[in-house]
């Protein structure tokens, strides 16, 4: 398994974007399938995005066309671009990857 540590969170308005990342203390290019999931107070745990080695992505239904992840195997990094982001996206992400590797998440709050 390997490390894994998020940042990007923050406190942004509605329809604004954050970026998150989630950088890996060792290689992730053995990792198939690493992915973000978000947990909120009274809310089900929600995988919202994951992605394959071989680039292919899956986005929960409640975030399609507005967030994109990606990964840079070559900097151990998997990213999670929001945009048009909206208050019930509000939660604690964060990343895993299917070593059973994951992180202490990064809290996004979307508020005016």
């Amino acid at each position: 398994q390997v490390e894994l540590v998020e940042s990007g969170g923050g406190l942004v308005q509605p329809g604004g974007s954050l970026r998150l990342s989630c950088e890996a203390s060792g290689s992730i290019s053995s990792i198939d399938t690493m992915g973000w999931y978000r947990e909120a107070p009274g809310k089900q745990r929600e995988v919202v995005a994951a992605i394959s080695s071989g680039g292919t992505t899956n986005y929960a239904d409640s975030v399609k066309g507005r967030f994109t992840i990606s990964r840079d195997n070559g900097k151990n990094t998997v990213y999670l671009q929001m945009n048009s982001l909206k208050p019930e996206d509000t939660a604690n992400y964060y990343c895993i990857a299917d070593d059973g590797s994951w992180g202490q998440g990064t809290q996004v709050t979307v508020s005016s």
